[in-house]
């Protein structure tokens, strides 16, 4: 409806592109926002070629589907080289659970994920009276800002797997969280192995996973 995007039009320091897929929405957005033409894809933002419409670095704000956000977020962390900053609405938990640091048990995947990359800040909780309808969840605003990691230190692509397998079984302890990774013959007797997933932090992940490529795992 244009609650957030009605502003966002009002500044002409900023190259503004819009990616809205409803198409009742769209045809909303542009009888009651002339300003938007041009400037609104209706397309699926998951699949849309971002690149097409930024050639170089872009920032990204809305207020996320709270059933995709973490999808979009999966998004956002391939393109992390040209997204210095984030600035969303999702749902309360979800945030909370990006901005909470090692030990608390929503600590998680996007957690460590979204960390490794960028500085988070919570920035404000948003009560369900501020929709219409009011919705049954609790929502927040956060902002992700790129930190100055240019490199992990180790193979990313592992380092993901190691995030996902170990906090797939978060109760076990990594040596059984991470058995469908680690060889027969590899030695756990690193006390690392005795912790849970959520007692590390990035740079704990970042050893491990170095850990686990230089013995083969």
């Amino acid at each position: 409806m244009g609650v957030l995007t009605q502003y966002l039009l009002q500044r002409e320091d900023i190259d503004l592109k819009l990616v809205e897929l409803d198409g009742e929405s769209v045809d909303y957005l542009l009888t009651h926002f002339p300003g938007m033409q041009g400037r609104l894809y209706q397309a699926d933002y998951l699949r849309l070629d971002i690149h097409r419409l930024f050639p170089g670095p872009y920032r990204v704000i809305g207020n996320f589907p709270y059933n995709i956000s973490s999808q979009i977020f999966f998004k956002i962390l391939d393109d992390k080289d040209r997204i210095p900053e984030v600035v969303c609405m999702i749902q309360k938990e979800v945030a909370e659970r990006i901005a909470e640091g090692p030990g608390s048990k929503t600590y998680g995947i996007l957690s460590v994920l979204l960390q490794a990359w960028y500085d988070i800040d919570y920035v404000m909780s948003v009560g369900s009276g501020a929709f219409a309808p009011p919705p049954k969840v609790q929502s927040a605003v956060i902002r992700l800002r790129r930190n100055g990691r240019t490199e992990l230190g180790c193979d990313e692509k592992l380092f993901k797997t190691v995030v996902k397998t170990a906090f797939n079984q978060r109760r076990k302890t990594l040596r059984n969280a991470l058995k469908p990774l680690l060889s027969q013959d590899f030695d756990t007797s690193d006390p690392v192995f005795d912790l849970r997933a959520e007692r590390l932090s990035v740079d704990d992940f970042v050893a491990l996973t170095r850990k686990l490529d230089r013995k083969g795992a």
